[in-house]
């Protein structure tokens, strides 16, 4: 990729240095979600998986890196950004697909799992950055347009993984039940023991049938660093300690 305008981008680490990434010096910036995010895809070398709104590729990257042999396609509305997370996709060596696309635009159910960070903000609750303000918003797409794509990308039976801020979590269920999801698995993450969760991981089946499940969860943060078990996932690259029972294990 040319660059004339390298004082804008940096060039990051995750996953202990397994995962390199171009991305904006400021604005949108990979941060703990998108580790966390891949960490929480059950996803088996060989599967097809789908990423909507993947800025510059840091969940996908972090995916590949845990799971290899994936056929990998992502989605991202920013043209900004769209060439970075090509760069990256191709410095790390993945044939992956990367659009330029709306979320709402259509998709074909061919694929195992799909994944999400859908935006944080909502409406009318705008970021003083423009990256950010375009992330937050994805052309006021609702939680509901994100289930519905994740539902309309995924194969039936496939499974669909989202990271969202915990006051979320009941627009984000009733999203993945109105587009036809099920088995809905929710993983809180405490920052810290005794804390209230500020991030959910959930998980759902499309078209899934089993009952829905809070799990126990994974506490961040211990004194003045990570818990082990939160440093096995970001650092070294470990999945997250769950699983669905229609979607299979998650220790690929």
């Amino acid at each position: 990729m040319t660059d004339n305008r390298a004082e804008s981008w940096t060039e990051d680490t995750l996953l202990g240095g397994r995962v390199r990434l171009l991305q904006p010096a400021g604005g949108l910036r990979a941060a703990i979600d998108a580790v966390l995010l891949a960490a929480a895809v059950p996803a088996r070398a060989g599967q097809a998986v789908l990423e909507l709104g993947c800025g510059t590729g840091p969940a996908f990257l972090c995916l590949a890196a845990r799971v290899p042999g994936l056929t990998i396609q992502a989605v991202e509305a920013d043209p900004a950004l769209v060439p970075l997370a090509r760069h990256n996709a191709e410095a790390a060596g993945l044939a992956a697909t990367i659009s330029q696309a709306d979320i709402r635009d259509a998709l074909e159910p061919r694929f195992d799992q799909a994944f999400a960070n859908p935006p944080y903000w909502s409406r009318g609750t705008a970021s003083p950055h423009a990256l950010r303000r375009s992330a937050a918003h994805e052309g006021e797409a609702t939680l509901a347009d994100w289930a519905d794509a994740l539902a309309r990308g995924l194969r039936h039976r496939g499974g669909a993984t989202l990271v969202l801020p915990a006051q979320r979590v009941a627009e984000a269920m009733a999203a993945l039940k109105a587009a036809r999801f099920g088995t809905v698995r929710l993983l809180p993450l405490w920052p810290r023991a005794g804390v209230q969760a500020k991030r959910v991981i959930l998980h759902a089946i499309k078209g899934g049938r089993g009952p829905d499940a809070v799990l126990p969860g994974l506490v961040l943060h211990q004194g003045t660093g990570f818990t082990p078990e939160a440093e096995a996932i970001l650092r070294h690259a470990a999945a997250l300690p769950y699983g669905s029972p229609e979607s299979g294990p998650s220790s690929a």
